[in-house]
């Protein structure tokens, strides 16, 4: 198929209600550039953890198409997110995809520059050279209770209204008083829609994932399985909810859930939800996999999930988090990056163990890895033709309309 701007408006007004999208979403070379311009550089996209740069001059890169980004602990204890981008001819600065350096110098020419970004070193150019109009470019960013946010935009949304709504979410577990356990990429032969189509429904969950049910009940997978409103009602978890809230809210914890309520630039979420009887955290046992984390004095049997972009996930037990962030590397192909994240007093071999504390979402990944591989082959075939979508696949029909909707604001603006 020949796809331009008028062929992609076509496909876009052809798609069916309750149904997955055509193929060229899934496959299409400019299909995707155009969703890593519209989608991808538009949000405000967590992208790390501070406390894998706690050091003066540690850093790490993170890349997403053309873009190579060095996120780097800079002067005065400031998180700095630069393009890595050389301002003599362009080229990467960084190789390693992380460590440490007192200052960055270009590889090519050798133009250095501090950990501000300033340009302090460039052999051989002229008098009227003024090193002060060639500091390296800034990626926007922010960094909210040790999450580092960055966003490509020219122009980004304000960054305290994309974060108000998840913010006593995100605070009641203290994750700017944590650290990172332990941190993995899983590499997807998948397009990122098919992933993320993956993660926000849980009609798959009990033939797929056995570990991820033994944690959560079946009452809770119809109904909240892949977020609040994804599944069709259960009058027992229901109760279930309405009576933990109520137990939830005598020991002063938050309890509750944040969902867009119309159309909107930002596609967030968080709800906060029972594990099942007599679970206190995301484990094989049920038992704590370490020290409480955040505001958190004793075990509430419950959890948090937070979506700040259809590019991430937060999922937090009482004693740690787990976050996922969805990086789209060419049509058919994302990595899936998790990191698990515990109270930064707590010690490893003492107050935990790293394989109880990844076992649920470490296995649950690796079969969503295939799922979603074996999804992007069928999808390739020639017979591929989109089936109906089922009760508990709501929260796909939500991300594909909202999708939909900003892809044919960007072709009309």
């Amino acid at each position: 198929m020949d796809i331009n701007k008028k062929t992609i408006l076509k496909l876009i007004k052809s798609q069916k209600k309750n149904f997955p999208l055509d193929q060229p979403f899934y496959t299409n070379n400019k299909i995707f550039d155009l969703d890593i311009e519209t989608f991808f550089f538009n949000q405000w996209i967590f992208i790390g953890h501070e406390s894998r740069i706690k050091e003066k001059g540690k850093f790490f890169l993170f890349e997403v198409g053309n873009e190579s980004i060095i996120i780097i602990r800079g002067e005065n204890n400031k998180v700095k997110c630069f393009y890595n981008v050389c301002r003599h001819r362009g080229s990467h600065i960084c190789l390693k995809k992380e460590g440490k350096v007192k200052k960055l110098v270009c590889p090519y020419h050798a133009w250095s520059y501090d950990l501000a970004g300033n340009l302090i070193s460039a052999r051989m150019m002229d008098d009227e050279f003024n090193p002060d109009e060639w500091s390296l470019k800034e990626c926007k960013s922010q960094v909210f209770e040790g999450l580092i946010f960055i966003n490509f935009s020219k122009n980004p949304c304000d960054f305290e209204k994309f974060i108000k709504p998840l913010k006593p979410f995100i605070k009641l577990h203290g994750l700017g008083n944590s650290k990172i356990a332990y941190r993995k990429v899983y590499p997807t032969n998948g397009n990122w829609k098919l992933a993320l189509d993956n993660f926000h429904e849980c009609y798959h969950c009990q033939p797929s994932h056995p570990e991820y049910c033994h944690v959560h009940s079946k009452d809770y997978i119809q109904a909240y399985g892949a977020g609040s409103n994804t599944g069709p009602e259960s009058e027992k978890f229901s109760k279930k909810l309405n009576e933990w809230n109520k137990k939830v809210s005598k020991l002063g914890y938050l309890t509750g859930e944040f969902s867009e309520k119309k159309f909107s630039e930002f596609f967030r979420s968080a709800e906060r939800t029972p594990l099942s009887d007599g679970k206190l955290s995301e484990t094989k046992s049920g038992e704590p996999a370490s020290i409480l984390m955040g505001n958190f004095t004793e075990f509430d049997g419950g959890y948090t999930t937070i979506g700040p972009s259809p590019f991430n996930s937060i999922i937090m037990s009482n004693d740690f988090a787990t976050t996922f962030t969805f990086i789209p590397k060419d049509p058919l192909n994302t990595d899936i990056e998790i990191m698990w994240l515990v109270n930064e007093n707590a010690i490893e071999g003492i107050d935990y163990e790293i394989d109880n504390l990844i076992w649920m979402w470490h296995e649950t990944t690796i079969s969503d890895k295939r799922i979603i591989e074996d999804n992007q082959k069928g999808v390739l075939s020639k017979k591929y033709e989109p089936g109906p979508l089922s009760k508990m696949e709501i929260g796909l029909e939500k991300l594909k309309n909202w999708y939909l909707k900003h892809l044919e604001n960007s072709l009309r603006t």
